[in-house]
């Protein structure tokens, strides 16, 4: 039965992988404004050579370093001509630079071909359109493309946002440690993952078809374009007597952050009479470890600690410091992508973007 099992496992990653998909230069003609938000995008910049954060765990990776295969690959680099090759254990292809079809990274037309998600323990997976040049979307009013089919009907996960729960929706390792999960479900009508991350945004989908607006290819997340998901966490103060407590309501469906390397950070600063005095920093994290220790994720076997603020969470923050009238209060949420404690294992200390303070939201509150 484990032979039979292993033989489907490895003939359906094969058969997902024959798939053959456009090049993105393909749908820059029409698709000039999503284009240009696309390349911009971490799904665009997926693979080790465009994402260092990505760069220095894979290189740590005994799959790298032992059997050279890209177990990655299966979310990072889908379109990969060689995709079959990268996850079978036994075979060696790993990404290169001048693979065009691994650099398009998660690419558009692989994007739009998915057309059911198979729920798995371990992860999901995507089943592919074997219609090459057929994509799905979301538009009920469009225009025949003399480039491609056009399926608006019928696809449930398009239309729901579950869409994007092939890859993002959880990933167990080998000792059964959800590593990486959103554990959301998408409603019909309510917010998803398209809803909040791919909002509607001014500008026309195509040239051959002119919109006021179009579905934000740019992907907002905790690299880029935050700003579009700020309106889904509050952050207020409530004055005491001889103290203050800080506010953060996450209204979204999944944790503030979901990957274990990224830590957020609630700052809050003081100014009275001229001089500003920093309180202490509050810490938001998720740590993935094994033997009491923090491991890679391929290594890990238990959650460490986990103060991550949760989906639908409201979170207090107490600090011990009397208000007084005329003080001015600065509160800043934002994160890092990597914990400053796991920068010199990864020999990230000198790559801005691992070190880089991203500012979620910030509020400024007069006494």
């Amino acid at each position: 039965m484990r032979y039979l099992l292993l033989f489907l496992s490895l003939w359906l990653s094969a058969n997902d992988a024959a798939h053959t998909f456009a090049p993105n230069k393909a749908c820059q003609a029409c698709h000039t404004q999503i284009y240009e938000e696309f390349t911009t995008s971490m799904h665009m910049h997926s693979t080790p050579q465009k994402d260092p954060i990505h760069n220095a765990v894979w290189s740590k990776h005994p799959a790298n370093k032992k059997m050279q295969h890209y177990g990655c690959g299966k979310c990072h680099t889908p379109a990969a001509d060689n995709l079959d090759d990268m996850l079978q254990k036994g075979k060696k292809a790993l990404p290169e630079l001048e693979n065009t079809t691994q650099q398009d990274g998660i690419s558009c037309a692989y994007c739009h071909r998915i057309e059911e998600i198979e729920l798995h323990k371990k992860h999901n997976t995507n089943i592919i359109s074997k219609r090459e040049k057929a994509y799905f979307g979301t538009r009920k009013e469009h225009i025949d493309s003399p480039y491609h089919a056009i399926m608006t009907e019928n696809n449930k996960h398009m239309k729901n946002g579950n869409v994007c729960v092939g890859c993002h929706s959880h990933k167990m390792n080998k000792h059964k440690l959800n590593v990486c999960s959103t554990n959301i479900d998408n409603e019909m009508d309510g917010a998803n993952c398209v809803s909040c991350h791919m909002p509607k945004v001014k500008g026309s989908v195509s040239t051959l078809h002119e919109t006021q607006t179009h579905t934000f290819h740019g992907f907002a997340g905790s690299h880029s374009n935050m700003e579009m998901l700020s309106q889904y966490v509050d952050i207020s103060l409530l004055r005491q007597i001889d103290d203050f407590v800080v506010n953060i309501d996450n209204r979204s469906s999944h944790a503030l952050l979901l990957h274990p390397l990224r830590v957020a950070v609630l700052k809050v600063s003081v100014t009275r009479d001229g001089k500003t005095v920093r309180l202490k920093d509050a810490l938001f994290v998720r740590v993935i470890g094994r033997d009491g220790k923090p491991a890679m994720p391929w290594k890990a076997n238990t959650t460490l600690k986990d103060t991550m603020i949760k989906a639908n969470e409201k979170r207090s923050v107490r600090y011990d410091y009397h208000l007084k009238s005329g003080d001015q209060v600065d509160l800043v949420l934002g994160w890092y992508l990597v914990n400053p404690k796991a920068l010199k294992a990864l020999d990230l200390q000198d790559t801005s973007v691992a070190t880089e303070f991203k500012v979620f939201k910030q509020e400024t509150i007069k006494i």
